[in-house]
């Protein structure tokens, strides 16, 4: 087979093979909490066995629900591992919701596919599992091996999906990973900023409203608190050159998909005091107040650094008790390494235009494997409603993710190493 006839095969998938999965992975209900994966795992592995005769795949119940998928396809020789990754877990479903479609129908109307998990990210699962079923039909066209991992463990942040199979299989970790998480067919993401969620609280003396000369204001406590963390936005940072220039040279595209200021979220510290409580009555002076905060840490900023800063301006607050609930360092891929330009290319080949190649807003699975050093892109359809009535995918998305992700993967195992 010619070179020219395998890239044409690759980039034929139709979106209808795509959509059927997708629909298979929505009937099987997975939200998390309470996280219970087995259903879902169980149709994607009868997906992969339809499409992949012989396909060497296992199921891996990690206990509390969580049933986690890896499937591989071997080329014709020894040669380097890619590595495609999705989540099986989703956000509840929530039937309270304003639904107007069967959230587990996967109802296919207008060019756009309907339900929980459509874009979160259950089409962005049977994108690459059309892509894993048309690279194994030109395996001996390729060295290597491709490997479909389905963690059951990732809205929740937890260990037991990809943390546990990176740590427990061996042919999970591989040269390169491309996720198909929410995103856009015309960005490719190369690293996600990095958080830290804190708990604040403080106490005071509780007195009559009236008689604010007896008492000591909690929640005043707790406000200045809330400005001296608030204040981390203007801790100075140097972040990675290429970084800078990639999330600038970017922004044309990216922007007008993701809002206007993604570009400046992206580059820099932010912080959303999401959560305060404290009082009792307007009349009475607060003993108590608590706040949650979560800041986002730009590549250039570690979790140490920020702690560093928290410790140093709250230290100066009496009253006032903090702790780290939980961290994220930043991490980043090189935005010129082989595997973001490969699937790049791959792109620009199946839309027929250059795609923006960018930083995540939000996080996903792809910190764990560059916390292992694994470069990694997530490149995955547009969602539409994501957790919330009548969450849907663009067909037409999910047939380019599919294309992208078969000849990102041949060209990666097709090249000498």
């Amino acid at each position: 087979m010619l070179h020219a006839d395998i890239r044409a095969r690759l980039t034929a998938i139709d979106g209808s093979t795509v959509v059927a999965t997708a629909q298979r992975l929505i009937a099987a209900a997975s939200p998390n909490p309470p996280g219970d994966t087995a259903a879902a795992a169980a149709a994607a592995a009868a997906s992969l066995r339809a499409a992949i005769p012989g396909v060497d795949l296992s199921l891996h119940d990690v206990g509390q629900g969580v049933v986690n998928l890896v499937a591989r396809v071997c080329g014709h020789g020894p040669g380097r591992r890619i590595v495609l990754n999705g989540h099986l877990d989703t956000y509840p479903v929530n039937e309270a919701l304003p639904w107007t479609v069967d959230p587990l129908g996967g109802v296919l109307r207008d060019g756009r596919l309907y339900g929980r998990g459509a874009a979160d990210m259950k089409g962005g699962i049977a994108a690459s599992i059309a892509a894993l079923a048309a690279l194994a039909e030109v395996r001996a066209h390729w060295a290597g091996e491709v490997v479909l991992t389905l963690a059951g463990d990732e809205e929740s942040m937890g260990v037991l999906g990809t943390q546990w199979l990176l740590e427990n299989v061996p042919h999970a970790c591989g040269d390169a990973t491309i996720i198909g998480d929410a995103g856009s067919p015309l960005v490719v993401r190369f690293g996600e900023k990095g958080f830290l969620w804190v708990a604040l609280s403080a106490v005071g003396k509780p007195s009559h409203g009236a008689h604010v000369h007896l008492g000591i204001n909690a929640l005043d406590r707790l406000r200045r608190a809330l400005d001296a963390v608030a204040g981390l936005r203007d801790l100075p940072f140097e972040a990675p050159a290429a970084v800078t220039a990639a999330i600038a040279a970017a922004a044309p595209i990216s922007e007008p998909l993701c809002g206007a200021g993604e570009s400046a979220v992206l580059g820099s510290i932010t912080v959303n005091i999401g959560r305060i409580e404290g009082g009792t009555s307007m009349n009475l002076v607060p003993a108590s107040a608590q706040a949650g905060v979560d800041i986002r840490l730009p590549a250039g900023v570690s979790a140490a650094t920020a702690e560093a800063a928290l410790t140093e301006r709250l230290g100066k607050i009496e009253g006032v008790q903090w702790s780290v609930v939980r961290r994220v360092e930043p991490y980043v891929t090189d935005p010129t390494s082989e595997i973001v330009m490969v699937t790049a290319a791959a792109a620009q080949e199946v839309l027929g235009r250059q795609p923006a190649v960018n930083m995540r807003v939000g996080g996903s699975d792809a910190r764990i494997f560059r916390r292992m050093g694994i470069p990694t892109v997530v490149y995955g359809p547009t969602p539409f409603n994501m957790g919330g009535a009548d969450e849907y995918v663009l067909v037409e998305e999910l047939q380019t993710v599919a294309r992208v992700h078969a000849l990102a993967c041949f060209d990666f195992l097709s090249r000498a190493v």
